[in-house]
């Protein structure tokens, strides 16, 4: 089982740069990061998650998992908090993917299908 660790992801314009989580041999990321990715509006990665449960394509307990992250803490100087963030395996960035028809989508379903995504 891999521990986790953070690669970049980068389109081929430069444009678009991710910090992309890879755990259990998969890529996995936030509905804001697949909104970037995609050059959508967070709503409508959320409506296309949304149906891919929905429509059966993929069942949410098998592509979903929540991670915990350490940040700053807003008010206390010097102190950290933990945070609990919902992040979506390689299945459905891919399937949203399809469903976004964007160029950025294409492209980054083209170097994932081919395990090329640094």
């Amino acid at each position: 089982m891999n521990t986790g660790e953070i690669i970049i992801y980068q389109n081929r314009e430069g444009s678009i740069k991710i910090d992309v989580r890879m755990e259990d041999e998969s890529v996995w990321l936030t509905q804001d990061q697949i909104a970037i990715l995609f050059g959508k509006g967070r709503s409508t990665i959320t409506e296309h998650i949304g149906n891919v449960f929905k429509e059966g394509e993929l069942e949410e307990k098998e592509v979903c998992r929540d991670f915990r992250h350490t940040t700053k803490h807003g008010a206390i100087e010097g102190k950290t908090q933990e945070k609990v963030v919902k992040y979506y395996k390689l299945d459905v960035i891919i399937s949203v993917g399809y469903r976004v028809k964007s160029a950025q989508g294409t492209q980054f379903r083209i170097r994932a299908t081919q395990g090329n995504l640094n």
